[in-house]
C-alpha cells in the first residue's frame, strides 16, 4: 500500500479525474478510505460494477447518495457494457470547468486523462478492457507520459491510466472482509467456509428474508442463523449418517447460490446503513 501511495501522488500531475471501480454489493467494503486523501482535489468518479447482481433500487441509492455528496456516479456491468456508455459523458460532465479552461486556451481537443483504481477484484481490469474494446488502443510511450505505465486511447478526447499498483480495502475492519468473502472477492480456503455462511444467512435474514424464503421455502428464521443452516441443508437433501446436516456442502451451496443470484439480487451494504 505504500508503493501505491507512493506510485499515485507520482501520477496525479498527469492525470484530470480518477475512476474508482466498486462492487454494487458492497458498495462501502469495496472502496479504499484512503483513496479520498491519496487523490487530493482531483474529481472522483464511482463506478458501481456487477450492478446487475445488486439491488437495482439499492444502486440508484447509493448513486443519489453519492451525486449529493457531489461526487459523480454510475452504475455498470462490464460483462455486457451495460452502463458504460454514460461513461464519456459522466467524465466529461465532471471535468466541464476543465473543458472550458482548455478552450479558453485554445487547446480544444485535448484529451481527458483518466486514473482507474479499484480493490482486487471488483472488475477493474475488466472495465478497462471492455472500455478500451479489448485493450487494443495502449497509447505508446512519448514525452509527458511517464514510461511504464499502462495507458490506452478510448477516443480522441480520452485516454485511461491503469492503476499504478494495487489499492486494498481496510481489513482490519472485520466486516469489511466478510463482505468481500460473501461476493467471491476473498478465496473461501483461508476462511471458515461454515462460520461465512452463516454470518450470511444473519445478514440475509434482517436485510431480504423474503428473498430466503422464496428460494428454500418454509423456514423457521425466528431460529439462530446455524440452526437455519441446517434446516436449508436438510431441504437440500444434504444429511449424513445420524440424520445430521452436512453443513459443509450446505454452506458452499448457500455461498454459491448467493454469489450466482439464485437467491436474488441483493445489496448487502445500503445507504441507511451507512448515513
Amino acid at each position: 500500500m505504500a508503493k501505491t501511495r507512493r506510485k499515485i501522488k507520482e501520477i496525479l500531475p498527469l492525470i484530470d479525474a480518477v475512476a474508482e471501480v466498486t462492487d454494487a454489493r458492497v458498495p462501502v467494503s469495496s472502496r479504499n478510505p484512503e483513496l479520498k486523501s491519496l487523490i487530493g482535489d482531483k474529481p472522483l468518479i464511482i463506478l458501481l460494477n456487477k450492478c446487475d447482481m445488486a439491488d437495482p433500487e439499492e444502486t440508484a441509492k447509493w448513486i443519489k447518495h453519492y451525486k449529493s455528496a457531489g461526487t459523480a456516479a454510475i452504475g455498470i456491468e462490464c460483462k455486457t457494457g451495460k452502463g458504460l456508455a454514460v461513461f464519456k459523458d459522466t467524465v466529461k460532465t465532471a471535468l466541464a470547468d476543465r473543458l472550458q479552461m482548455y478552450a479558453e486556451k485554445g487547446m480544444t481537443g485535448k484529451p481527458l486523462r483518466i486514473m482507474v483504481v479499484g480493490i482486487p477484484n471488483v472488475g477493474k481490469s475488466s472495465f478497462i478492457n471492455r472500455i478500451a474494446g479489448g485493450g487494443k488502443a495502449k497509447v505508446e510511450n512519448r514525452p509527458g507520459v511517464t514510461r511504464g505505465n499502462q495507458w490506452f486511447t478510448i477516443d480522441r478526447q480520452l485516454e485511461l491510466l491503469d492503476t499504478p499498483g494495487v489499492l486494498w480495502p481496510k481489513f482490519e475492519d472485520e466486516t469489511v472482509g466478510e463482505h468481500l468473502a460473501f461476493t467471491g472477492a476473498v478465496k473461501d480456503r483461508i476462511l471458515d467456509t461454515e462460520l461465512l455462511a452463516v454470518r450470511l444467512i444473519e445478514l440475509l435474514s434482517k436485510k431480504c428474508p423474503e428473498k430466503l424464503l422464496l428460494r428454500y421455502g418454509e423456514l423457521e428464521l425466528e431460529s439462530d442463523s446455524y440452526d437455519i443452516l441446517c434446516q436449508i441443508g436438510k431441504k437440500r437433501g444434504m444429511v449424513i449418517r445420524g440424520g445430521e446436516t452436512d453443513t459443509e456442502r450446505a454452506a458452499n451451496m448457500l455461498l454459491e447460490e448467493y454469489r450466482s443470484c439464485k437467491i436474488g439480487n441483493i445489496t448487502l451494504e445500503r445507504v441507511e446503513d451507512y448515513a
